[in-house]
């Protein structure tokens, strides 16, 4: 059992979660408070560097979870992250697992993966501010292990949902018990990785070496929801990139 603070915990990602590692000590927050959940505001230095006095590892899930204004997503994002990091370095928090997203390497094609899929750590690509703040993220999180000696987990995530919901989950779907097993596996894993946060669907073109490289073994596969979603048409933009139809909308339109 690990004290581990969560960020975010309010969100989708976050709900999922903390009913699937209330095995750790949890500290849950959030930009607003909630029942079990503190209020939190990750851009407050002083109220981030309080919530991780006495943690073994932070879970950075808070943010802004789509495109938004580039001052928005810088600010939040990516100051917010900034703030973590930095926090966790003074108090002497070992593990930080910080949630990236798959629109940091939004603009990658089916193309570009080799046999075993697009390699974990492809470098940045960002599809949209929203995936420009996530790659910086990343950059961050690989200044803090370098500087500073902090392991540090990014989780390029897919998209986590309950259950798929259109054709383009096949490929993309993280599922909420995949999604408690890879961060499990996060925070007792060593340096810096990138990972691509998808499940074990049988149409997945996103490689699994990085997350087999930290113990990441996920069980889940969107195939069983294949009759419910329908087939994707492969040549739309939806299913040719790894970012789907983000690359498409204006910079900045939330």
């Amino acid at each position: 059992m690990a004290v581990v603070l969560v960020t975010g915990a309010s969100g989708s990602i976050g709900q999922m979660l903390r009913h699937r590692l209330g095995h750790h000590e949890l500290r849950l927050t959030d930009v607003r408070a909630a029942a079990g959940v503190e209020a939190l505001d990750v851009t407050d230095a002083t109220a981030v560097d309080r919530a991780c006095q006495g943690v073994d590892a932070v879970v950075h899930l808070g943010g802004l979870a789509g495109e938004a204004p580039f001052e928005d997503v810088l600010a939040v994002n990516v100051r917010g992250t900034e703030r973590v990091l930095q926090a966790a370095h003074r108090n002497g928090v070992p593990r930080v697992v910080l949630a990236s997203s798959n629109h940091a390497a939004g603009l990658y094609e089916r193309r570009d993966a080799g046999p075993e899929g697009l390699p974990d750590d492809v470098p940045p690509r960002p599809d949209s501010y929203y995936g420009w703040s996530k790659a910086t993220m990343e950059a961050l999180g690989r200044l803090y292990h370098d500087r500073y000696g902090i392991h540090v987990v990014c989780l390029r995530i897919g998209s986590c949902t309950e259950r798929p919901v259109d054709p383009r989950d096949l490929s993309v779907w993280l599922s909420p018990d995949d999604a408690a097993r890879l961060v499990e596996a996060s925070i007792t894993a060593d340096g810096w990785h990138l990972v691509w946060g998808v499940s074990a669907n049988t149409r997945r073109w996103w490689s699994a070496a990085g997350g087999r490289a930290i113990g990441y073994l996920p069980r889940d596969d969107a195939e069983a929801w294949a009759a419910t979603v329908g087939e994707p048409d492969l040549t739309a933009s939806e299913h040719r990139l790894v970012g789907g139809t983000m690359a498409a909308r204006p910079l900045g339109a939330a």
